[in-house]
């Protein structure tokens, strides 16, 4: 009975979050068929290790856990090659309206080390707070709010050089 219970939290969970955890995902692998496939592994590895949940107030960052772990994983396969969708290339094809939408930013959060990147993704794209993002992680609060500083500082001297050389 209480399995049953268990279970229904992490539907509710799944569902209720879906659209986050595609983000989530999306903001790793940059494709959407990828992006899919990280939700719909993370789903399954959700269901069939519901049992390793130890505490069902704590579902929600254990799924998110298993999502960040699984896209991850899939870019440790993929060797960090990306195949650019369709959408993103006529995007930023000559002869299309120019839309500078922090482009800048996405390429120089790409170059981040996973977690550095994981955290500034969790925190302020996921909204999550720092408690959260270190349950996320599995990692100490403090641990997170120092790689979140180092994080903004590398962001911060990245984004400055390439303004300095788009300046000269």
């Amino acid at each position: 009975m209480a399995n049953r219970n268990i279970e229904k939290i992490l539907t509710r969970c799944i569902t209720d979050n879906k659209e986050n955890v595609y983000r989530l995902s999306y903001s790793y692998v940059k494709n959407k068929e990828d992006a899919l496939d990280i939700v719909q592994d993370s789903i399954y590895k959700a269901i069939s290790s519901i049992d390793l949940l130890k505490d069902p107030e704590a579902v929600k960052s254990w799924y998110y856990r298993i999502v960040v772990n699984t896209a991850l994983d899939f870019l440790r396969k993929q060797k960090k090659v990306q195949v650019v969708d369709e959408e993103t290339i006529l995007s930023n094809s000559p002869g299309t309206e120019d839309v500078y939408q922090d482009i800048d930013l996405e390429r120089t959060l790409d170059d981040l080390p996973d977690k550095y990147r994981s955290v500034i993704v969790l925190r302020y794209f996921e909204d999550l707070k720092i408690d959260e993002v270190a349950e996320v992680l599995n990692e100490n609060v403090n641990t997170i709010k120092t790689r979140l500083y180092q994080a903004l500082q590398l962001l911060r001297v990245t984004m400055n050089d390439e303004y300095s050389k788009e300046v000269k």
